[in-house]
């Protein structure tokens, strides 16, 4: 059989298999055990175990439980409540502050937490029903939290970009401090995004009060004294005292990335027991079995993952697949743009750590040879898996929203996210004009990455 006959088999087997409705774990296992069995030796049969362990054997992979008991930490106390809060009080004379508060405590949530969907549920249980109290449209509310929590995957600690380092073979340090720029640029594009919508809003509620209509609840103005203000900082600061520890010991070089995250589980613990009081065996028992489920299902997912990238690559039909994409002679950018076009399609249908796996030992060959920086590849490539988590048809973010918010139909969610989608596009079209966006932080810390 050809390579191009057995590259499509195996993609038509592989599609086939996932919309059985299978687990991804178990989808991906299951096609590389069958090809395995097909067009590989008898003899691979009995090394898969072994294959799996070696390829997972990374001490990069290590962090990935640890960070997730951080968040696991972190995500079922008050904490994200107490964030939104503070914000909310110090933000109260702004414009759509509401909404631009819900932002910052997305952004400053998923620094800490590094997950989307945690990010999503934690600021969300508290943001979308005051935001629907003040009047904001259940469309708007709902868009700012998903959106807001997609940052969980951009801004570090981050286990994409822990996958990514992985499949890449790149630097988690220099990845982890090109996604800051790009991150707080999205916080930005978001809260102005917001304020516009709000004042959209406003007006439409201001031109039908003058009309006679009754008075909206988007109209009234709440203001907050400076005691209330100051009386607020303490919520927040035992969290960016979190936060800036974790930074200063991976960045210090007082850690490793494994080490760091073990350290953050820790301080997060610390901080969860002395100011919740979180301490007894209830209390930390569903952080503990949140921690043990995630990261099993993660990590069966990363496995697998792994397998199937293996096998594709003893079948050299990732290598076909990536000579056939240097051979349509695209060029630099026609490349780029055909491969992140593949990777929002694979969003429709694949989370953001089998998107990595799967497509890595295709992508990086071409994008190196067209000498791409891949640090700042995996910043872009991260942003445009971000669209995957709030858009149709099975955007993750959508669903978390929904769950805390029942009552906020599918559509309106969904015409919610939308232009936070576009404003995502637009940048990464903003990166491939002005990379120093990503690299620039990266290259004056750790100094000029080499371009392999």
């Amino acid at each position: 059989m050809s390579i191009m006959m057995l590259g499509l088999l195996f993609g038509v087997v592989t599609l086939l298999i996932m919309f059985s409705g299978m687990p991804i774990s178990f989808a991906l296992g299951s096609v590389a055990v069958v090809f395995m069995f097909f067009f590989m030796p008898a003899s691979s049969l009995d090394t898969v175990t072994q294959n799996v362990y070696e390829e997972m054997a990374s001490i990069t992979l290590l962090s990935i439980p640890l960070f997730i008991l951080k968040g696991a930490a972190i995500g079922r106390s008050r904490a994200g409540q107490d964030l939104y809060e503070a914000l909310h009080v110090w933000l109260g004379k702004v414009p759509g502050g509401l909404g631009v508060a819900n932002v910052l405590a997305c952004a400053l949530f998923a620094a800490m937490a590094g997950s989307s969907p945690a990010t999503c549920s934690a600021i969300g249980s508290a943001g979308i029903p005051e935001m629907r109290k003040r009047g904001y449209s259940s469309g708007l509310a709902a868009g700012i939290i998903a959106a807001g929590g997609t940052l969980g995957i951009l801004l570090p600690p981050s286990i994409t970009m822990i996958l990514y380092s992985v499949a890449a073979e790149q630097s988690l340090g220099r990845l982890f401090l090109a996604g800051i720029g790009p991150g707080l640029m999205l916080v930005v594009f978001f809260s102005m995004y917001t304020v516009y919508r709000f004042r959209k809003e406003y007006n439409i509620a201001l031109n039908a009060v003058e009309k006679g209509a009754p008075k909206q609840a988007i109209l009234e103005r709440q203001t907050y004294t400076m005691q209330q203000k100051m009386s607020s900082l303490p919520r927040v600061l035992p969290f960016l005292v979190l936060l800036i520890g974790v930074m200063v010991a991976l960045y210090g070089g007082y850690a490793t990335p494994s080490e760091t995250a073990g350290l953050g589980a820790i301080l997060a613990f610390a901080l969860i027991a002395g100011i919740y009081k979180m301490w007894r065996v209830k209390d930390l028992s569903p952080l503990l079995n949140a921690t043990i489920k995630e990261s099993t299902m993660l990590m069966f997912i990363i496995g697998m993952s792994l397998l199937f990238s293996n096998v594709m690559s003893h079948l050299h039909l990732s290598q076909s697949a990536a000579q056939a994409i240097v051979d349509l002679g695209l060029g630099r950018w026609g490349l780029l743009t055909a491969i992140l076009i593949l990777v929002i399609i694979l969003g429709f249908f694949l989370p953001p750590v089998s998107i990595i796996l799967m497509t890595a030992p295709i992508f990086l060959p071409p994008l190196r040879a067209a000498g791409f920086d891949l640090v700042w590849f995996g910043v872009v490539m991260t942003i445009v898996m971000e669209t995957g988590l709030i858009h149709p048809p099975v955007g993750l973010n959508i669903f978390v929203i929904k769950n805390i918010a029942p009552d906020i139909s599918l559509n309106e969610i969904i015409y919610g996210v939308l232009p936070f989608v576009v404003i995502m596009i637009l940048s990464v079209v903003l990166l491939c004009f002005m990379p120093e966006i990503a690299t620039g932080l990266s290259d004056y810390v750790m100094g000029p990455a080499r371009v392999h």
